[in-house]
């Protein structure tokens, strides 16, 4: 057993370890050498594809039509401009992240250490960098889900794990009007059968916001296909976390509320284009719900997003000062008479759809595991179809990127719980047989 054990993590420092030390070297003041390989294989991929197609399917879901068509230009055209990057200058950069620093909205440590330091982690590389209509580097299909041996670290795994959100998001709100908002014959509620008429949501007297219930899940990564670029060897792009300076970010007492940099991009572009409180904080509470004395970390990724946005976050409606001096969330709704913000953070105004889109993101406490099984899996199948872990861009650029594209790592995954490495092999093998590895 302990064997086993030995050689897994043998495997694990050789597919994960040396790779991500690879991407740690690479010059990430430039967009990403690897892009174009990236968005090649995540167009031949008939999962990725599908998972676009739900998505676009999705955006038409969306009552709301200033919101449909921010989240259509961001979401499906490559062409669209980067509003928070827009006419950049080297020294626009600068004081952006000057801005941050006086904010303690980083770590000095974290940026020392960082390829390109703080100025590439906050604002990584674009193309058309101080044009008037920067673009993004990468199509959004192509990006990966995550980090380097993270969930979804393939090309396309970022359309798959939005469209797994999205699901999951709307497939909560359905369940919270079911259980919570379906009232009785005599004005009392009761829980409604959801194998019933309409699935349960025939009658409903609580208000979900459906618009922000679909669109949060598809705009909170927007961010990745800028930050998670592709290297020329298969691997990634490193990350960059801030949003705090991780020792005194809770309302000025001890926390931590440092995120990575895609989760803040993607809030500020919102900012940029103007999206409401209401959606933007529902998108900022991905990382965090704001409930259970958290609320200091969604109003750090605000104030971080408003600095890079340009923009007064008090004045603009997404944060508000307190009776003591804090910034605080706002009242983005009416909620009664009661001061739920009160000088004291211990209470937070926070509407269903933030705690909601918050549970939606949470697959990674599956997906992240995935992926080291699925890596090891690959490691130890790769002699038989010709290829050595060791040959670093080869292994991932001819096979590993593109099993994990073509198959995802949680499909891997669970196949071989139930049937072993036999069930993984079979599936190598069928695409070994269409010519993909």
């Amino acid at each position: 057993m302990r064997k086993n054990f030995a050689i897994e993590m043998a495997i694990v420092s050789l597919v994960s370890g040396g790779l991500t030390s690879a991407a740690r070297a690479a010059d990430q003041t430039v967009p990403g050498a690897g892009n174009d390989d990236a968005a090649r294989l995540a167009s031949s991929s008939a999962l990725v594809q599908s998972a676009r197609q739900l998505i676009s399917n999705r955006i038409s879901r969306i009552g709301d039509r200033t919101l449909a068509r921010n989240v259509y230009e961001l979401v499906e055209n490559r062409q669209v401009c980067i509003r928070h990057r827009t006419a950049e200058t080297a020294a626009s950069k600068q004081a952006i992240v000057d801005k941050l620093s006086a904010a303690g909205l980083y770590a000095a440590a974290d940026a020392a250490v960082f390829p390109g330091g703080a100025l590439s982690g906050v604002l990584p590389p674009v193309l058309d960098a101080g044009s008037a209509c920067p673009h993004l580097p990468q199509p959004f299909f192509s990006a990966p889900g995550s980090v380097f041996g993270g969930h979804h670290s393939y090309p396309g795994g970022l359309a798959i794990h939005e469209s797994f959100n999205d699901i999951s998001d709307t497939s909560f709100a359905a369940n919270y009007r079911r259980v919570y908002g379906h009232p009785g014959g005599n004005g009392l509620p009761t829980i409604a059968d959801p194998n019933g008429e309409r699935g349960g949501n025939d009658r409903v007297d609580v208000d979900i916001d459906e618009d922000i219930i679909v669109a949060a899940p598809l705009l909170h990564d927007w961010g990745k296909p800028i930050v998670f670029q592709w290297n020329a060897d298969g691997t990634e792009f490193a990350e960059f976390n801030f949003g705090g300076n991780g020792a005194t970010d809770n309302f000025g007492a001890a926390g931590d509320s440092r995120t990575g940099a895609h989760h803040i991009i993607g809030v500020a572009e919102s900012m940029a284009r103007g999206l409401p409180p209401k959606f933007v904080i529902t998108q900022a509470s991905a990382h965090s719900s704001p409930t259970s004395g958290n609320e200091y970390k969604v109003v750090n990724w605000l104030r971080a997003a408003a600095i890079i946005a340009g923009i007064d976050p008090v004045a603009n409606g997404y944060l508000r000062v307190d009776g003591g001096g804090l910034l605080r969330l706002p009242a983005v709704q009416h909620l009664g008479e009661v001061d739920l913000n009160a000088a004291t953070p211990t209470q937070v105004n926070a509407p269903v759809e933030y705690q909601l889109h918050n549970l939606s993101d949470a697959d990674f406490t599956q997906t992240g595991p995935a992926v080291s099984v699925a890596q090891i899996l690959l490691a130890t199948l790769a002699p038989a179809f010709g290829f050595n872990p060791s040959d670093t861009a080869r292994y991932n650029k001819s096979y590993r990127n593109p099993a994990l594209s073509h198959l995802s790592a949680e499909r891997l995954y669970m196949l071989y719980t139930a049937g072993g490495l036999a069930a993984v092999r079979a599936q190598l093998t069928t695409l070994r047989a269409h010519g993909i590895i």
